[in-house]
């Protein structure tokens, strides 16, 4: 069986005008099976189309924070500058690639788009909206968890780990506010913020808020997901 080809989308850095990527991303595809590549940035509908057809599944990466305009609302002082072409692309990108029922798998960034995107909000700033006991903008080392998060006993990231909870590592400031049509939730932290999410009915539809893409050389749980995901594309 040919290895799957998985799409990342970039990462953005406006100050040096350039695309870039943690090598977390690519080297964690790599171990779990996958050729990864990087995605140009690009809103043309016509060429997303012609990479989705090629590819075998997509990652929705980290990075800026998601432009409120996606869920209707006005951003709060507290919000980040987002990054529009980045928003222009997965918006059209999430859209062929699950109508192709191709595997999707969003990290931090990626989860809160996945939902803004299908219809659900986010919070802008969770410290100033939601304060929260627990740490969920850790400092350097990103691969050591610093919360836990409780496990949907039914969902598939249960089953998958056959475990009820899961130390996660954290860096984010935004998160899920109300739950999208059509996601239904796999963890949750202890304070109550959604962590994980599904899409039934779809090949594979998941997101994470937790970053893998530090913690798969240092945690089994890490690895069983991007695997899962590989797995899934392999079947693309």
């Amino acid at each position: 069986m040919k290895k799957p080809l998985v799409g990342i989308v970039p990462l953005v850095d406006e100050e040096r005008e350039s695309l870039w990527m943690l090598p977390g991303y690519m080297e964690g595809l790599t171990q779990a099976g996958a050729i990864p590549v990087m995605l140009p940035l690009t809103a043309d509908r016509e060429d997303l189309a012609r990479l989705v057809e090629e590819l075998d599944g997509v990652l929705l990466s980290g990075g800026h924070d998601v432009d409120p305009a996606v869920y209707g609302e006005k951003p709060l002082p507290q919000c980040g500058v987002p990054c529009t072409p980045r928003d222009e692309m997965e918006k059209i990108l999430l859209e062929l690639t699950l109508e192709q029922d191709k595997p999707v798998l969003g990290i931090c960034r990626g989860i809160q788009f996945l939902n803004a995107a299908l219809g659900g909000t986010l919070y802008q700033d969770i410290p100033t909206q939601r304060p929260s006991h627990l740490e969920h903008h850790q400092t350097p080392p990103y691969d050591q968890p610093v919360h836990r998060v409780e496990l949907k006993r039914e969902g598939p990231l249960a089953r998958l780990l056959e475990a009820e909870t899961l130390e996660v590592n954290s860096y984010h400031h935004q998160g899920i506010k109300t739950l999208a049509t059509g996601l239904e939730e796999m963890a949750r932290a202890e304070d109550g913020l959604i962590e994980a999410v599904w899409m039934p009915g779809k090949r594979f539809v998941w997101g994470v808020q937790w970053h893998p893409e530090f913690s798969w050389k240092t945690q089994e749980a890490s690895r069983r997901i991007l695997k899962a995901f590989v797995r899934a594309a392999e079947k693309a």
